[in-house]
């Protein structure tokens, strides 16, 4: 008799802790903020306690992603970017940890893709009418373009030991394809450090999504329809995620039109012309969101084929990539993307 009170009270114990864990999420207040940084606004939603200071939180927010600005703005002069932009071919200068982090996992992009993702092709993107200089619809001219090759390739970039950076002939670095993917990995970071472990961090439409949300449930985060048209907000899926980033790039809001072709601001660093447009979209999940954005650019570059069998190669990476052949989208995923799908 004794040893089934024994069984009744562990149950009992037991039923207690997953009561509590079921109604933890329900307990906890959500908050969200939102602002501006590097050209586009920050949404962010959290579960916490009631005592939670929201103004506090804001300010941490924006020091944060202040401070990434100051690392890699292309248009602060006294950026890190800039002041390496200006290095003299082959001195050596000492990169801070945050900056040596991201020229590392740009390396790793460049390398894994054999170079469709290049964050050297700023005078491509320049030459194209899409870069910081001022905006050209036209084509250009055979040399320009070869003349604007001959000044890229990320591979003349040399990361040593001690956080040293140096660069063997003179080029411009452009994270701007990775940037915003960091800044979600910092914010996301910043909030789990200090203890919150369910935050939804999206800037620019990249996002890293941890925990669970409100529902104690996976986040949902939508993905937008590849159009043309900016006015529409149409979903083309969406996707739940925990513990997990997701990044997506398209073709369908920079592009100018000429005798009847699109040319959009995705520059295929191999050739120097916009990729081909028939992919509209990718969509990249990963462990952090850094990664996931500047993959997404390099599918929008490769071939379909190519892109599959590289993400089907990552553990912890799947992405979808949507074609346009006319006026159908076909969407092609890798093995475990589905998985993913809200149904």
């Amino acid at each position: 008799m004794k040893f089934y009170k024994l069984i009744l009270v562990y149950m009992f114990f037991f039923f207690l802790i997953f009561q509590s864990q079921g109604f933890s999420f329900h307990s906890k207040t959500e908050y969200a903020l939102s602002g501006k940084t590097m050209g586009t606004f920050y949404n962010i939603k959290f579960l916490a306690d009631k005592n939670e200071d929201l103004d506090s939180w804001q300010t941490r927010v924006d020091i944060c992603l202040k401070d990434i600005n100051k690392t890699f703005s292309m248009f602060d002069p006294e950026s890190r970017l800039s002041v390496f932009n200006r290095l003299e071919i082959k001195k050596n200068m000492k990169a801070p940890p945050d900056f040596y982090s991201v020229l590392l996992t740009a390396q790793k992009l460049y390398q894994m893709t054999h170079g469709a993702w290049d964050g050297t092709v700023k005078p491509l993107v320049d030459l194209w009418g899409f870069g910081t200089r001022k905006k050209e619809d036209k084509i250009p001219e055979p040399s320009e373009i070869t003349l604007a090759l001959s000044k890229t390739g990320f591979h003349h970039i040399r990361l040593m030991e001690n956080h040293t950076i140096s660069k063997d002939t003179d080029l411009t670095l452009d994270l701007s394809s990775i940037a915003k993917g960091y800044g979600v990995d910092a914010v996301a970071a910043l909030f789990m450090s200090s203890g919150i472990s369910n935050v939804l961090v999206e800037i620019g439409g990249e996002l890293y999504a941890a925990g669970k949300n409100r529902k104690g449930e996976p986040w949902s985060v939508g993905i937008s329809r590849p159009d043309k048209d900016n006015s529409k907000q149409d979903l083309y899926k969406i996707v739940r995620l925990s513990n997990q980033a997701i990044a997506t790039s398209g073709n369908y809001r920079n592009f100018f039109e000429m005798n009847g072709k699109s040319y959009h601001h995705i520059i295929d660093p191999k050739t120097g012309f916009p990729a081909d447009g028939r992919i509209v979209s990718a969509s990249v999940i990963s462990e952090d969101c850094t990664f996931a954005d500047g993959l997404a650019t390099a599918l929008m570059v490769m071939d379909v084929k190519e892109s599959l069998r590289l993400v089907n190669s990552l553990e912890g990476t799947e992405c979808m990539i949507i074609e346009k052949n006319g006026d159908v989208l076909e969407s092609r995923m890798s093995k475990n993307f589905q998985r993913f799908l809200s149904d």
